[in-house]
């Protein structure tokens, strides 16, 4: 069974939301290195699926060719890990506010004013969820178009 990179894209994603949501609910700490399994799974994902596809009937040997099929799968992975992040954060709302909670300590250490506080405080719990999606945003579409740029080019070259 041929399976297309969207549909590797949908398998990695879930896999990776499993690893996330087994992170969060068997207590590690937030810096634990288990979470880097969830970027190394990514990247794995992709290779897969371009390797695949170099060992399929339809490779060509172009480096756009590959880009495009990892691409496919990537953005898939991506689309579907900012809708994770956007639901699990706004099932726990406790993250902005502990979040904010540490922000203030941070203001408050820096001598700012207790109303510029407060007015950055609030400003920042409101736009915590926007923050936290513009950065799953941005660090899956990197890590996706770097590891499908290198994996493609290395793939592209090899005789």
């Amino acid at each position: 069974m041929k399976l297309s990179p969207p549909v590797k894209g949908i398998i990695i994603a879930v896999a990776m939301i499993a690893i996330a949501l087994v992170t969060y609910y068997s207590g590690l700490p937030p810096d634990s290195p288990f979470q880097y399994l969830v970027y190394a799974l990514y990247a794995l994902g992709i290779i897969w699926t371009l390797v695949a596809y170099k060992n399929s009937l339809v490779f060509t040997g172009k480096f756009g060719h590959s880009f495009n099929q990892g691409f496919r799968c990537f953005i898939v992975v991506t689309l579907l890990m900012v809708v994770f992040t956007f639901v699990f954060t706004k099932m726990h709302p406790e993250f902005a506010s502990q979040s904010s909670k540490l922000y203030r300590e941070q203001l408050i250490k820096e001598k700012g004013l207790p109303e510029e506080i407060e007015t950055k405080v609030a400003q920042y719990q409101k736009g915590y969820i926007t923050a936290l999606l513009f950065g799953a945003i941005f660090s899956y579409l990197i890590i996706g178009a770097a590891v499908t740029a290198a994996a493609s080019a290395l793939l592209t070259r090899r005789k």
